[in-house]
C-alpha cells in the first residue's frame, strides 16, 4: 500500500520536472564537424552527417533513430560532442545544436537493419528556430502558421 502511494507521487512529481514528450516522427539530418588536427598539420574540418527520423520531441530534447551509433570514427552519444540538427518540419526547416545523453540498440523485428535509438538534449538553437520548433509541439501537423525562412547555409 506504501510502496504505491510512493510509486504514484515518483510519477507525479516526474511529469512535472521532466519536460513532455510528444511523439512525432520527421526527418532528421544529424551532422558532426570532424577533428583534422594531427599535429602541426591543420586541415579543413569535414562535415559528417547521418539521417534518420525523430521518435520523441520535447521543448528541452529530441530521440531520433539512425542507422549508426557512430559516422566514421566519431561517436553521435559521449564526450559532450555537439551534434548539428535540422530537422523537416511542415512548418519550415528548423536547426539547433544538441548533445548525445544516451543511446540503446532498437530491435525491432519490422526493421531491415540495425538503428539505434538516441537521446539528446538540446543546446543551443536560435530564437526564430525555437519559435517554430515549439509552434510544432504545440499544434503537431498542424503548424503550417509561420513558414520559417532561413539563409543559406553559412556555416
Amino acid at each position: 500500500m506504501i510502496r504505491e502511494l510512493v510509486s504514484r507521487l515518483n510519477k507525479s512529481v516526474s511529469k512535472r520536472v521532466v519536460a513532455p514528450r510528444r511523439e512525432f516522427s520527421v526527418p532528421i539530418s544529424v551532422s558532426i564537424e570532424s577533428d583534422k588536427h594531427t599535429g602541426r598539420l591543420n586541415m579543413p574540418a569535414e562535415k559528417l552527417t547521418i539521417r534518420g527520423e525523430t521518435v520523441d520531441m520535447s521543448k528541452t530534447g529530441i530521440g531520433f533513430l539512425v542507422s549508426a551509433i557512430r559516422i566514421k570514427e566519431y561517436y553521435l552519444v559521449g564526450e559532450d560532442r555537439t551534434l548539428f540538427v535540422e530537422l523537416d518540419l511542415p512548418n519550415g526547416r528548423v536547426k539547433m545544436q544538441v548533445v548525445g545523453r544516451r543511446y540503446e540498440h532498437n530491435d525491432d523485428i519490422h526493421s531491415s537493419g540495425a538503428q539505434f535509438l538516441i537521446g539528446a538534449s538540446i543546446s543551443n538553437i536560435t530564437t526564430e528556430n525555437r519559435e517554430a520548433y515549439e509552434e510544432f509541439l504545440r499544434l503537431g501537423g498542424k503548424a503550417k502558421g509561420k513558414i520559417l525562412q532561413l539563409k543559406t547555409d553559412q556555416s
